[in-house]
């Protein structure tokens, strides 16, 4: 309950102190986060009863417990999910890049960039079907600018590209590939446990120190959100006014 609370916007739970539920429900991200958590929970507590046979007690606790660490990034681990089955370790490597509630505590992309970036792929599809159509992006009852669009498709774009060259460059260190793809996307997430090697009954102690560099760097982009790191670099930021 408390890590989905810190995984939930502030301005959200401030709202719903107060007693201010209409303007709780209209938050598309806190929906979202209320229907991925609901949904995801049934379907690996299913997959983990009928793969393990626990009692579903067991089966439920485990699947919510470590289904809200992962998305809120809390890093604490209850159950080996990477021996459940491979479809769920793969679904928990996936979450890794999923992130709680924008204003929230947790890392990772956070959940209202995904809203838009699908809520824009929609509208771009409908917009080929109906070429003259004039559709805003909406959310939470607003209209997202354009702009913020081209914010929120550069910063997945250059999430992605750091997951994609961070993978690379700690597999030619020595990993193999199931443990570089996970050790890369719960660095870059903050999520804390991966899969392979640096799963949720393994650690970090054993890597090697260029690796352990190389992954706290990811961890300090991923933290502060790659555009406030990578601004330092640029000759703008440094001219002055």
């Amino acid at each position: 309950l408390f890590m989905f609370l810190a995984g939930t916007n502030y301005t959200v739970i401030y709202f719903g102190l107060k007693g201010k539920f209409s303007k709780v429900w209209a938050s598309d991200e806190f929906k979202a986060y209320l229907l991925i958590v609901f949904l995801f929970t049934v379907v690996v507590t299913l997959v983990v009863k009928t793969n393990t046979g626990l009692p579903w007690e067991k089966s439920f606790r485990d699947s919510i417990f470590q289904l809200v660490s992962i998305i809120t990034t809390t890093g604490f681990v209850s159950a080996d999910y990477t021996s459940w089955s491979n479809s769920l370790t793969m679904l928990f490597f996936v979450l890794m890049f999923l992130g709680a509630s924008a204003g929230s505590t947790s890392g990772g992309i956070k959940l209202i960039r995904h809203l838009v970036f699908f809520k824009n792929s929609f509208l771009e599809f409908k917009r080929i079907l109906h070429p003259r159509a004039i559709v805003p992006l909406k959310l939470n009852g607003q209209v997202v600018t354009g702009r913020i669009r081209t914010h929120i498709i550069i910063f997945l774009l250059l999430y992605l590209m750091l997951f994609l060259i961070g993978s690379i460059v700690v597999s030619a260190m020595g990993l193999d590939f199931m443990t570089a793809i996970g050790a890369v996307a719960t660095s870059l997430g903050n999520v804390g446990p991966g899969i392979g090697e640096v799963g949720p009954v393994d650690n970090f102690a054993w890597l090697s120190p260029q690796i352990k560099f190389t992954l706290s760097i990811l961890m300090l982009l991923g933290r502060l959100e790659l555009f406030t790191i990578l601004v330092l670099f640029t000759p703008y930021f440094w001219k002055a006014n």
